[in-house]
């Protein structure tokens, strides 16, 4: 039997420690260790970006990453984008333009776009569907996806306030 190595991370803004395989998925230890099954097995190859989440503020597919490669490091799942029962932005815009059928989808699609939005504040469409390319929907069309996108997009552009946790704003070069 393969030995378990303690994997010590920040989670959603909390320090975490489980025992893992080595070589177990990150995806795995996400939805079993941690309990967050927001984040969703789809293809188990990469390439539906179901399983998409903020590792070290890059947006990765947890299914190709070993979960060794998160040691140490900052992961923002779906569950993290809320605080205290209240939805980030861009789940709000999500909900208020019926971005979601379904639903299987949408936390990888919530997360590209909020790191979308963190590297570009104004997109236009097609940055938008580019950004949201790695994620693979059968149910919308990705019409109101990007509608949403475009939301919080003009509503950052506006400066109105988002809420107080988020921090949806450019990267630093």
């Amino acid at each position: 039997m393969a030995t378990k190595m303690q994997l010590d991370l920040t989670v959603n803004g909390e320090a975490r420690s489980v025992a893992v395989l080595p070589m177990a998925r990150l995806l795995d230890v996400i939805r079993e260790s941690l309990g967050l099954t927001g984040t969703k097995e789809g293809c188990g190859e990469g390439e539906c970006g179901a399983c998409s989440v903020l590792l070290n503020g890059m947006l990765v597919n947890s299914c190709l990453i070993p979960a060794y490669q998160a040691q140490g490091g900052e992961l923002v799942t779906i569950e993290g984008l809320s605080r205290d029962g209240i939805l980030s932005s861009v789940q709000e815009a999500f909900v208020k333009h019926n971005a979601a059928q379904c639903g299987y989808c949408s936390p990888g699609m919530v997360l590209s776009s909020v790191d979308l939005l963190k590297r570009n504040p104004d997109p236009d469409g097609a940055e938008i569907r580019e950004a949201i390319a790695g994620n693979m929907c059968r149910c919308t069309g990705y019409a109101k996806i990007v509608e949403a996108v475009q939301d919080v997009a003009a509503q950052a552009h506006r400066h109105e306030p988002l809420h107080q946790h988020e921090r949806v704003t450019p990267c630093e070069s």
